[in-house]
């Protein structure tokens, strides 16, 4: 379940709300039989709404969402990427505290 300002994104919307973005995107590919996974989500709700208006914090559970996990090369969860201008520009794969997580996203704010 994701917080009020984290976006699910799947397959159909992915393009539109990740790819086509004018802010960046924190991509949090995800599974809910995922330990690693429940346990960094709380830090993602609270990336979002801190960073509310400045990028967009989004969700893709990969087993719902299998193409474009398989697109960009997602092998574990949790894997986190970061969008901008419709690329790639930072990622970290596993669980991680939430100062990882911030500063992954904090370096492509400008």
């Amino acid at each position: 379940m994701a917080g009020k300002n984290v976006k699910v994104v799947n397959d159909l919307n992915f393009d539109t709300e990740v790819l086509n973005s004018e802010t960046p995107v924190l991509v949090d590919f995800t599974a809910t039989w995922c330990g690693p996974c429940r346990q960094i989500a709380p830090f993602i709700d609270q990336l979002a709404d801190e960073y509310d208006g400045k990028a967009k914090v989004t969700k893709l559970d990969i087993d719902e969402s299998p193409n474009t996990a398989a697109r960009f090369g997602i092998r574990g969860v949790p894997t986190i990427y970061v969008f901008k201008g419709g690329k790639v520009v930072g990622q970290h794969v596993g669980a991680a505290p939430k100062t990882v997580l911030s500063q992954l996203l904090q370096r492509h704010l400008a």
